[in-house]
């Protein structure tokens, strides 16, 4: 008799895994401490000190649930995106989208002619928990390789026209490569997908890239076959406060409504999100300190004889010129010395190391520490 008979084929199938092993695991699991944490993609210039202040004054009701149909911040977001109130659906960050994005098309009932389940096209070496749940629901991960370490728009296009899925995955700005499309070419690539065929276009970094990678609101917003993932976890700072929000058409984003858990959203949480979205002050300037940041990683690289990617996200992809093997011994290295920082997991990219914006004495620290790793190599 199985361990655990109440399971599902599935999930008795599938691995317990974690996506991304979290600072917090590895100061455990290896007795270190993390002194500089630049490798999660987290904002290390925090949040707003008005955001501080309206999560702080929202905490004393953190005894009610949050409005479980977001009036105010739909409210706020509309009003901040020029769309509709109606065009939005709010969820615990853009991973808690994804997963519901899954579940809404993905039938774990269905298969496909090898009846190893229904095709999802994504990049392959593309953010991880996207996969995540496509295998916990399912799904058959389809995947196309970067060319020039960007996603492939023709390759994906390729694809979904082979497999006829039902979903389909393309992040801009990318993680893991902070590489960007043009507004243009993913306009034009929307509007070539089948009716059939569900787009999430990934903009965590939307606010980190140039405006040229950004399509507007109005140019995708009457798509029912597009919905575009945001958060506050980057720009904003509010990582923890897991607040993510898609837009799409009034008939889609009310799907949501069917899957999703309607008392998932902490009261501090949204009330600081409200707030950032009234500080525009203080994301300029936090975007700007994101930018600079971007500038001397590339020059702790180049002093380093390693090669910084272009980067339109708040983390620069550093290319050692080596193979995953040698990148790998870098992270270990840095962490050894205090710095945590992460590199991508699949063949060609994982010849570069990821590190995050942050904080000057962050920047020190990884930039006095990399020269003595390099050397013990």
């Amino acid at each position: 008799m199985p361990a655990f008979p109440r399971f599902t084929p599935l999930v008795s199938a599938l691995p317990s895994t974690v996506p991304f092993v979290g600072p917090e695991a590895i100061e455990r699991n290896r007795h270190l401490t993390v002194q500089a944490r630049i490798g999660a993609n987290e904002n290390g210039f925090g949040p707003a000190p008005s955001v501080i202040a309206a999560m702080s004054a929202a905490g004393a009701e953190s005894w009610k649930y949050a409005d479980p149909e977001n009036y105010d911040l739909k409210q706020a977001l509309a009003a901040h995106l020029g769309c509709q109130p109606a065009n939005l659906a709010i969820g615990e960050g853009i991973d808690s989208l994804l997963g519901q994005i899954v579940r809404l098309v993905v039938d774990p009932a269905a298969h496909s002619g090898a009846g190893t389940g229904m095709p999802v096209v994504t990049s392959l070496g593309a953010y991880p928990t996207f996969n995540f749940h496509v295998a916990g629901y399912g799904g058959r991960l389809v995947t196309v390789p970067y060319v020039d370490d960007r996603e492939d728009l023709n390759g994906l296009l390729d694809a979904v026209k082979r497999e006829n899925p039902p979903l389909v995955y393309f992040a801009n700005p990318d993680n893991p490569m902070g590489s960007w499309w043009d507004a243009d070419s993913i306009v034009a690539f929307a509007k070539a997908l089948p009716e059939t065929t569900l787009m999430v276009l990934d903009e965590a970094y939307c606010e980190t890239g140039p405006d040229n990678a950004m399509p507007s609101i109005a140019s995708l917003i009457d798509l029912p076959n597009i919905i575009r993932t945001r958060t506050f976890s980057k720009a904003y700072g509010l990582a923890g406060a897991r607040i993510g929000y898609a837009i799409t058409t009034p008939g889609t984003a009310l799907a949501f409504d069917k899957v999703r858990n309607h008392f998932g959203m902490n009261r501090a949480g949204v009330a600081g999100a409200v707030q950032a979205l009234k500080d525009k002050a203080y994301l300029t300037d936090v975007v700007g300190r994101i930018k600079a940041s971007r500038q001397r990683i590339g020059a702790i690289a180049a002093d380093n004889g390693f090669a910084a990617l272009p980067s339109a996200t708040n983390f620069v992809a550093i290319d050692c010129g080596r193979d995953g093997a040698f990148a790998k011994s870098i992270v270990d290295g840095l962490m050894e010395r205090g710095v945590f920082i992460r590199m991508p997991g699949v063949a060609p990219l994982n010849r570069c190391i990821r590190v995050s914006t942050g904080p000057d004495a962050d920047m020190a620290l990884f930039e006095n520490a990399l020269p003595e790793v390099l050397k013990g190599l």
